[in-house]
This record gives structure tokens, sequence and C-alpha cells, in this order.
């Protein structure tokens, strides 16, 4: 069956999201989404949780992991994987585990890219990252690394933001809509990446959301 996936979203259980569970869902259904990977920075907690109470939408766990060589993005984990660690530790962590690998945003400027230390290690690089600078070149240097390593190729927004969400995304070709068939598919390749850039207005938004909830929460001190 066919998969439409954003297999790179931040809530609030990241610090610098302003997505909440509930718009989680709200807006990747708005978007024509029947999947979306929960992978917040270095946490599993939001994951595991908006995943088991969510009962009409299929959501994937994972989360966004600091290596000391960049971020990695990884999907259908049960354990923490502690940040700092090399690129090539973090992926045998993940594996470990029997998780997904995905080189995340490998070529933007100013998000942990993992640049020179993706490696045919990893399951899949995504190709498309809707909030990563400059996009095309993103998008051309993660082709280029696609293609030399044999990788399977994604996408997602990197969202964190509502209106964000589904921007870009991932037509899957699973056996059946629950994690591990998705998953699975993934690391076969049968997946295509899909979708542009945010717009601008958009980030904008974003920026002027985030910069009330820091008044707010200045003017609100616990």
């Amino acid at each position: 069956m066919q998969i439409k996936a954003d297999l790179h979203v931040h809530t609030t259980y990241s610090n610098d999201s302003l997505i909440t569970p509930k718009e989680l869902v709200y807006y990747a259904k708005q978007k024509g989404l029947n999947a979306v990977a929960v992978t917040d920075h270095n946490t599993l907690e939001g994951a595991w949780k908006i995943a088991r109470d969510t009962k009409d939408f299929l959501v994937l766990p994972g989360m966004e992991v600091s290596s000391a060589d960049g971020h990695i993005v990884a999907l259908n984990i049960k354990e923490l994987i502690p940040r700092g660690l090399s690129a090539e530790e973090t992926v045998e962590r993940i594996h470990s585990q029997g998780g997904v690998a995905v080189a995340c945003h490998p070529y933007a400027f100013l998000k942990g890219c993992l640049n020179d230390k993706v490696s045919g290690s990893f399951d899949a690089i995504e190709i498309i990252n809707a909030r990563a600078f400059p996009f095309g070149r993103n998008v051309r240097k993660a082709e280029a690394a696609a293609k030399r390593y044999s990788l399977s190729r994604v996408a997602g927004t990197d969202s964190h933001y509502g209106r964000q969400i589904g921007t870009a995304y991932t037509i899957i070709q699973a056996q059946e809509a629950t994690v591990d068939s998705v998953c699975k598919a993934i690391v076969a390749g049968n997946c295509e990446p899909h979708g542009c850039a945010v717009p601008l207005m958009v980030n904008l938004e974003m920026n002027i959301q985030r910069l009330k909830r820091l008044i707010k929460k200045a003017s609100h001190p616990t």
C-alpha cells in the first residue's frame, strides 16, 4: 500500500519547536499525509507517547541524534541513542536496535550537517529537507551521495511549526500501514522523495511565533 509520510518533524518535546502533538496530526492530515515521523532532538519521550496515544494515524517514533559529526535521524528505535558519538558509532547503535539510520540535511548550512561523514553504512539519505539552506545545493549533493553510496532516497520537512508539515514528503510502497513495514520498505529503497522548500513567509510566521513565546515566558517567569 502507498504511504505518504513526512519523515522529519519536531514537536514541543524539542525545545525549539512550536508543534503540539494535537497540531502534528491536524496539519499532517490537512496536507494529505497518512503517516508522520516524530524526530525530536535527542529524546524519544514525545515520539513514543504520541505513537501510543494516536489511534487513527500512523506515527513513526524516532529522534534526531546530535552525533559528533552531524545530525542523524533514527527511526523505529526503542532506546535513546547518546549524543556526541561519532557518526559511525551512532549508526551502529541505531542498527543494533533494528532501527533505520537517515543522513538528514547532510549538506545544509547551520544545521549540523554530516558532509563527508555520509557513507554507505546509512540506510537512507534525506534528498529533500524543506528547511535546508541553500535548498538547491543540498538536494543536488544529496542526490549525488545517494547514487554514490546506493542509499534509499527520502524527504522530510524538519518542521518546527505546524504549517511547515508536509511541504516535503516521502512516498513509500509498504506491505501494510505499520511502522515495521514502512521502515522495511525504506531500507529496501521502495520510496521516493517529493516536495519543495518551505515558503519564506511560513518561516517568517514561525519566527514571529517563537518571538511571541519568548516574550510570554519572559513576562511570566516560573
